[in-house]
């Protein structure tokens, strides 16, 4: 499985961004995508995942009902909306995919066995 991360840039505090994760390979059909970020010199933190057949979606608390998770299977891509930007979710945007278990509620790096390259986001106070 490939990913590649691409969206991330600057925006000001309050604004806007789409991230997209493009996955090629065996993706598989009850795997998932999720999304982590890592900020300067913090661990890496789980954001949402998305279960690749079913839809279902689950986020971290600290982002639930600003960002919002979708795909496009057509397109082998998973979007992640970001809206209502703090300073705070300055990090590098990484997604991941869990090739087998098909569920939305692992939330820790090693549960995943594929990543992309990241992509920066800074927001701007």
């Amino acid at each position: 499985v490939q990913l590649q991360a691409s969206g991330g840039g600057l925006v000001q505090a309050g604004g806007s961004l789409r991230l997209s994760c493009a996955a090629s390979g065996r993706t598989g059909s009850s795997g998932a995508i999720g999304w982590f970020r890592q900020a300067s010199e913090k661990e890496r933190e789980f954001v949402g995942a998305i279960n690749w057949s079913g839809g279902l979606i689950y986020y971290a608390d600290s982002v639930k009902a600003r960002f919002t998770i979708s795909r496009d299977n057509a397109k082998s891509t998973v979007h992640l909306l970001m809206n209502s930007l703090k300073p705070e979710d300055t990090a590098v945007y990484y997604c991941a995919a869990d090739p087998v278990s098909g569920t939305v509620y692992r939330s820790l790096p090693y549960e995943y066995d594929y990543w992309g390259q990241g992509t920066q986001v800074t927001v701007s106070s």
